[in-house]
């Protein structure tokens, strides 16, 4: 199988990034779908009182997947 197959057969990595460009316990996390960093996000959230002083903003986004070695 060529290379550029086998990149494109690897799923996706996503990661889960702050706002303000720190990093944390959830920003050095990798998940293998969407639906997992979502999840771990709303654990995160769910454990927060109603208050937003100082809340930090998450997003997550899709990485390219590593190269194979």
């Amino acid at each position: 199988m060529a290379e550029a197959d086998q990149e494109r057969d690897r799923p996706p990595v996503h990661r889960i990034i702050r706002s303000d460009g720190q990093q944390d316990g959830l920003t050095r996390q990798s998940f293998s779908s969407y639906d997992m960093a979502y999840e771990q996000l709303e654990r995160y959230y769910g454990d927060l009182c109603c208050s937003d002083d100082d809340q930090i903003d998450y997003v997550i986004v899709e990485m390219n997947p590593p190269p194979a070695v």
